[in-house]
């Protein structure tokens, strides 16, 4: 009795005046997308990452239109992903979308949207910044001193005993619990905050790549250059030639 009672209920509340909601959660991006990968709604902060003053500017643009082409070849893989599987994504790390080189990175969790017929027409997602979310109560709190230390001391040989004792876990517990709170592996976060620093040196510095992959944390040449290929889709060598300014 009491379903048919809510789903009537919800038939008559406008979908906009619950998107409205997401404006006041500033550190949270929400956005709606559809089959095509374009944007129907986006809140206040996720306009602030596509730099519109309002979402009406990002109506039937995608990311493409906003971001780098890496990023928004990620960010569209992973919609496609979703809406093709009718699978959500929770709690994926990745990038934020900001500049290249960021040292931000943010959790994201995309959801299906289907029609009455069950066809899945798009998809809805939101991101906060790993920063922000740490401060949130539950494992992710658990996590909060080791990720601040990754973020701190990205460039040192950060052991997996070492976090797991900050975390209060064996080697095991922290491992399991960490892919399961953040989608992603404690070597694979860290990994990826390297190569986002080492964006920055890369486009900021005269600096050799050999010299940028010792002091962001990398073993050696080699292990950057393989670590920088599968993240960002190219060698350190060929970002540098892309995004360096003739200053440098």
């Amino acid at each position: 009795m009491f379903a048919a009672s809510q789903q009537a209920f919800l038939r008559q509340v406008a979908g906009a005046q619950i998107i409205r909601l997401f404006d006041l959660l500033p550190d949270v991006s929400f956005f709606i997308k559809d089959r095509e990968c374009r944007f129907v709604a986006l809140n206040r902060r996720g306009c602030e990452y596509c730099g519109v003053a309002s979402e009406r500017e990002a109506f039937g643009r995608t990311d493409h239109d906003f971001f780098s082409r890496r990023r928004a070849e990620e960010y569209a893989r992973d919609d496609l992903a979703v809406m093709e599987s009718g699978q959500p994504i929770v709690n994926r790390i990745e990038s934020a979308p900001e500049a290249e080189g960021s040292a931000r990175l943010v959790m994201t969790s995309k959801l299906p949207l289907r029609d009455a017929k069950g066809r899945v027409i798009g998809l809805a997602g939101f991101s906060r910044q790993v920063e922000q979310v740490r401060e949130r109560p539950g494992a992710v709190a658990k996590f909060a001193k080791v990720i601040e230390r990754m973020h701190e001391r990205s460039h040192e040989r950060l052991s997996s005993s070492e976090l797991a004792s900050m975390a209060g876990l064996s080697p095991s517990q922290f491992d399991r619990t960490f892919r399961k709170t953040f989608g992603s592996s404690p070597r694979q976060y860290l990994l990826r905050i390297r190569v986002e620093a080492a964006c920055r040196r890369l486009a900021e510095t005269d600096e050799t790549v050999a010299t940028i992959a010792l002091e962001c944390g990398f073993y050696d040449h080699a292990h950057f250059t393989r670590s920088f290929r599968q993240i960002m889709g190219f060698t350190p060598s060929a970002y540098r030639r892309e995004h360096q300014s003739p200053s440098c």
